[in-house]
């Protein structure tokens, strides 16, 4: 009898804990599809926006679906304003920020984490010191020297101040580090240079932070708004962050806004930031958590 009731007693706690944990895990879905509400409905939002007349985007109750497609939104957004000119000069300026803090990071990770040199840790205290200092602090004399070396409306000057990145040097080092160093000294025996190890053992061997660093680096060089607002006055530098703002600017005698229009073209702007994110996500998943593990 004794035996039946302690066996009653663990089945019961056993049964509690089981619709403890179905509760906990109903909560925690029940949240989850919350937030991802909440994430998700300013894209939703801009995405039907796109498609609706500029008179039902005024109705006093808004719509949740238009009651009329109108996928002449986007002709017209190429009609206002040199939007595929824009697309090109985005696509060259993030491609340009890309290619050098891909190879600046990289090497100075490498330098910062297996190299030995006099002051390497002082260097780096200064490199995460530069983490600190946002761009708005320091655009008055990079101007001036820009304008100095005549790199307005250039897509140099575009480029260059985005050039190298602390988050980027600083998230290689981290990677770097959880190499364990007998890879490389092994690879040293073996006759292999310092690009060598870098490129076949320490790249591939960190490949998942490297492709999610690198995705923060293109969404940043894509959505990068204050410089190319203030070195590029021309149309013909113009990326797309901005030239949303100057199409905006163009319903200028019209009888309404054009709002309608505006999130077409970001529609447009953010869409390459989007396919990238579903189509690397698994990625940046693993690579962040590499490197905080780490």
């Amino acid at each position: 009898m004794m035996y039946n009731s302690q066996n009653d007693q663990a089945l019961s706690l056993n049964r509690k804990a089981i619709a403890h944990r179905r509760i906990q895990t109903t909560i925690q879905y029940v949240l989850a599809i919350m937030v991802t509400l909440v994430m998700l409905f300013p894209l939703y939002w801009m995405f039907i926006t796109s498609f609706k007349s500029q008179q039902e985007v005024l109705l006093s109750v808004p719509t949740f679906w238009p009651r009329e497609w109108h996928f002449g939104n986007y002709r017209n957004v190429f009609k206002r304003v040199n939007f595929s000119k824009y697309y090109f000069n985005t696509t060259v300026m993030t491609v340009g920020i890309l290619f050098s803090q891909v190879v600046t990071g990289v090497l100075a990770g490498y330098g910062f984490s297996k190299g030995f040199f006099k002051g390497k840790n002082v260097l780096f205290v200064i490199v995460l010191g530069a983490l600190m200092i946002p761009l708005q602090v320091t655009f008055i004399p990079l101007y001036i020297m820009f304008a100095n070396w005549k790199l307005t409306d250039t897509f140099l000057g575009l480029i260059l101040p985005e050039a190298v990145s602390p988050y980027y040097i600083f998230m290689m080092r981290q990677a770097f580090l959880s190499v364990d160093d007998s890879y490389v000294e092994a690879a040293k025996i073996d006759g292999m240079g310092r690009l060598g190890i870098i490129s076949k053992i320490l790249v591939p061997m960190t490949k998942s932070t490297l492709i999610t660093i690198t995705l923060v680096t293109f969404t940043n060089g894509w959505n990068s708004y204050f410089w190319p607002k203030i070195i590029a006055k021309n149309e013909a530098r113009r990326v797309l962050t901005v030239g949303l703002v100057h199409l905006r600017n163009t319903f200028a005698g019209l009888d309404t806004m054009n709002n309608h229009e505006i999130m077409a073209g970001a529609v447009m702007a953010v869409l390459p930031v989007i396919i990238l994110f579903f189509l690397f996500q698994k990625y940046m998943l693993t690579g962040y958590e590499k490197t905080a593990m780490k």
